[in-house]
């Protein structure tokens, strides 16, 4: 009876007890594989929609056409009118130079070149005068001529007249000599006048040679006064003053290297090193996400300017020599150029050629949106 009521309490309390619940590390667990679970899917999509499409590497550098500034004479510096550092528009003076000797020089060309002009004007008149001795004796010729007609014919009938009784001898004889003085005289003129032609040539050639002369003071002028501006060194283009090396009163010779000047932020660009693994969908115009080491919330877009015709290797001092006999195959990288935004570059305070960035090209196309990991499963989620 005992055993039957013992039996009987032992199968109420167990109907009465609740069950157990689950161990708190038991849900803790389940959450966490259900929030990786959600996290990979949410990766998955992101790399099924837009990862697989985006190529990237580290091997990327900010870039500028640095431009090192250098006099083309020899002085002595008389000013620096600008700072490290400082931003410069196109035509900005940047170095000044001591301009007297050279000034003197273009003087002394100027004085060169007008007793040149000077030498054309004389060369020029004699010029005039010889054909005005060419005309002259032209005319001499035409009046020894008829000089020479009137004394032949008057010699002619003084003969006749002679050998008639009708005159003297003398007089005939003095006809003849007067006939023969105007031959004398008509060969003088066309000698005078041959000397007037060959003095025409020698004056032309005078006028030539002046105006070679000229031409030559002409650009010792244009030289000296090249040389004057070349005294002031102008930044070639809007960019950032750098490693300024000369001071007032240093003296400076051509070819010395006084100051660089560096393009703007919006003026840069970056060369980012592919694989050649990557390169199969890259093309110009697709769109390029620039982040830079130093800050990685500091990014600026981009897009694929050009690609190189080689590799990098083969652009180097010593290229690769691949037929040898200790062959090692290694992946080649191809520089591609990217251009910045020039807007988002202008505002990107960090910009400076040299500095390490990571590219990443998106190889959809050149009007691809970048989305992210949540604009991808949204999209994804709307397309549904």
């Amino acid at each position: 009876m005992n055993a039957v009521t013992d039996a009987t309490a032992t199968q109420s309390t167990q109907l009465s007890t609740p069950p157990a619940k689950p161990s708190r590390g038991r849900v803790i667990r389940l959450s966490l594989l259900v929030v990786v679970l959600i996290g990979a899917a949410i990766i998955g999509n992101w790399w099924w929609v837009e990862g697989r499409w985006i190529e990237s590497t580290d091997n990327a550098y900010v870039q500028g056409d640095i431009v090192t500034l250098s006099p083309r004479i020899d002085g002595d510096v008389v000013a620096v009118p600008v700072h490290d550092n400082q931003r410069v528009a196109a035509g900005a003076p940047l170095i000044m130079l001591d301009p007297a000797d050279w000034q003197a020089r273009l003087d002394q060309a100027k004085g060169a070149a007008a007793e040149a002009e000077a030498a054309i004007a004389t060369a020029r008149r004699q010029v005039e005068a010889s054909r005005t001795q060419i005309a002259q004796a032209d005319a001499n010729i035409d009046q020894a001529r008829a000089e020479q007609v009137r004394a032949t014919a008057d010699a002619g009938r003084s003969g006749a007249l002679a050998g008639a009784g009708w005159t003297s001898r003398q007089a005939d004889d003095l006809a003849t000599a007067t006939a023969r003085k105007a031959d004398a005289a008509l060969v003088a003129a066309r000698a005078q006048r041959e000397l007037a032609a060959q003095s025409l040539t020698v004056a032309q050639a005078q006028v030539t040679q002046a105006e070679a002369h000229a031409l030559t003071a002409r650009s010792a002028v244009t030289l000296a006064a090249n040389a004057l501006s070349y005294t002031i060194l102008r930044a070639p283009f809007d960019g950032i003053v750098g490693n300024r090396a000369a001071q007032l009163g240093m003296h400076v010779v051509p070819g010395q290297q006084v100051l660089a000047l560096a393009p703007p932020p919006e003026k840069l660009f970056v060369v980012a090193n592919f694989k050649e693994t990557q390169l199969r969908q890259l093309r110009p115009g697709q769109k390029v996400r620039l982040i830079p080491d130093i800050d990685s919330a500091a990014a600026v877009d981009g897009r694929v300017d050009s690609i190189a015709p080689a590799t990098g290797a083969l652009f180097s001092l010593l290229p690769p020599e691949n037929a040898t006999g200790n062959f090692t195959k290694i992946v080649q990288r191809v520089p591609v150029k990217v251009v910045l935004d020039p807007a988002q570059a202008a505002q990107a305070g960090w910009l400076r050629a040299g500095l390490s960035v990571l590219a990443e090209a998106d190889t959809r196309g050149p009007d691809a949106t970048r989305l992210g990991w949540l604009g991808a499963l949204a999209t994804t989620l709307h397309l549904r």
